[in-house]
């Protein structure tokens, strides 16, 4: 508050000066008229023997005391009907002819008279008989006592201001001090607090002013409690399940090394024990990389890196990558779908704005959980439709596994969750991975019974019939045609 007031203080002087001389002339202007309008009234016309006019001009005693002054010097100048000087000061400068006001009037000017600036009251005065001419009556006056005059209302007004600027200062000082007072409170309480302390902070004993900050605040802080608790849950749950394959790793170890000082030297047993340990690295590496794909899809870096993707051609990828393991357990895995080679190159085009890493992930964890699911000799597709009218991209993966039961279709996408009843290893991520990609991107998830037949009326190797299988359906905003470009986008 300091700052703008010593900014106004000096435009303040400027703008009293102004007005100080305003009203500085004005009574020493109307005593210059009066004397002007004074000495006007003794001009006067003669005629000569021939009949010309000529003016006359006689200073009467009172009117040359009236231009007697003690403080300013007084100067004035009358001209005849013919411009010739009748009495006065010849030095003192005439009005230019755009100054010239009507007969009788009386103006101001400011002139300059012997290095003296001066102010000049002038009339122009046709005497009685003069009928084709004019005199010329000018008084002036020095600026002495205006200046003064004007000093002493500067004095006048600017010296309590140096009394009432510092008043004005602490008064604002104090009131503001105590106003902010409790916000200094409140601020001190928040230092004060502990870092693992996220309870809302007490808006009854915050200022009424802050109260909509208050309440953003704790807002704020009970969303990053429940991440906080979300985060250490999954933490928690990613340590107990790293926790069984690093425990069957150092079991199988302990019991090769055991076998060997024993003396043990099968084949046979050896190979058994190096057949577990290379299980149990295998499934600590695929929670590994789950939990690695559950932090990629949770950064907010790569959400921001939006292009447009190929989807066709990501799942005609993601299902050639998948061909061997398919092969192993006898499992039909199929696409269905927009062609991505040459010849289509100019058709039909299934295009999202998306992440090509994030949405690749997606794709492989739907796969992934349907091949592990999906006893051998099933089927697994992976589908692809285009919205004729250009809304959506539909893209669908289905097995001929046990099924989801209805029940437990919302809990499979939390993560860490297993459906009961399966004897199949996983790390319970894949879906949870799936969820947090699609939400991302705006896609929509169904999850349904496939219904599918198995071929030849073929059941798993257990000799259990095939279940009614699981179809993921998954519904992406498509790209308009008009801001992907001419040709495919290549993911």
């Amino acid at each position: 508050m300091l700052a703008p007031l010593l900014l106004l203080w000096p435009m303040s002087v400027a703008l009293t000066w102004l007005v100080a001389q305003n009203i500085a002339h004005k009574p020493y202007d109307r005593e210059l008229a009066s004397m002007a309008r004074v000495l006007a009234k003794q001009v006067a016309v003669r005629r000569t023997d021939t009949g010309a006019a000529v003016a006359e001009f006689t200073l009467p005693a009172r009117a040359a005391e009236v231009l007697h002054t003690d403080e300013d010097d007084v100067y004035y100048q009358v001209l005849g009907l013919r411009g010739e000087l009748l009495s006065g000061d010849r030095q003192l400068p005439l009005p230019l002819d755009e100054e010239r006001p009507p007969v009788g009037e009386l103006r101001f000017r400011d002139a300059t008279m012997d290095r003296d600036d001066v102010r000049v009251a002038y009339v122009w005065v046709q005497p009685a008989g003069a009928a084709d001419g004019v005199a010329l009556v000018q008084v002036a006056e020095t600026l002495g006592k205006r200046s003064r005059l004007a000093t002493e209302i500067i004095k006048g007004v600017i010296l309590p201001q140096f009394v009432i600027l510092p008043v004005a200062v602490l008064l604002v000082w104090f009131a503001l001090a105590r106003g902010i007072a409790p916000l200094n409170e409140l601020q001190q309480r928040i230092r004060r607090r502990d870092s693992n302390d996220l309870s809302p902070i007490d808006e009854r004993e915050a200022p009424e002013e802050v109260s909509p900050l208050v309440r953003a605040i704790n807002d704020l802080l009970a969303r990053l409690d429940q991440s906080i608790a979300t985060q250490k849950h999954f933490l928690a749950d990613a340590a107990h399940q790293l926790k069984t394959p690093l425990a069957g790793l150092r079991t199988q170890a302990e019991l090769a090394q055991r076998e060997i000082d024993a003396g043990q030297r099968e084949p046979l047993a050896l190979k058994k024990s190096l057949q577990q340990i290379a299980h149990s690295s295998q499934s600590a590496a695929h929670m590994v990389n789950q939990l690695l794909a559950m932090a990629r899809a949770e950064n907010q870096e790569q959400q921001a890196q939006r292009q447009p993707v190929n989807l066709a051609r990501l799942a005609t990828e993601t299902v050639r990558d998948f061909v061997p393991r398919a092969m192993e357990k006898r499992i039909d895995l199929g696409y269905e779908g927009p062609e991505t080679g040459r010849q289509a190159s100019h058709g039909p085009r299934a295009l999202v704005n998306g992440n090509p890493l994030l949405l690749r992930e997606l794709i492989r964890n739907l796969v992934d959980n349907a091949l592990q699911y999906t006893p051998e000799g099933g089927t697994v597709t992976v589908r692809l439709i285009e919205d004729p009218f250009g809304q959506v991209v539909v893209l669908q993966v289905e097995d001929s596994g046990p099924g989801i039961p209805p029940a437990e279709r919302d809990a499979v996408f939390r993560p860490f969750y297993r459906t009961l009843g399966t004897n199949v290893d996983g790390s319970g991520l894949g879906l949870a991975i799936v969820s947090e990609i699609a939400t991302q991107h705006g896609a929509q998830i169904q999850l349904e019974d496939a219904n599918l037949r198995p071929r030849h009326g073929l059941s798993d190797h257990a000799g259990a019939p095939f279940g009614p299988g699981a179809r993921f359906t998954l519904r992406f905003p498509a790209l308009p045609p008009a801001a992907t470009g001419p040709l495919p986008v290549a993911p």
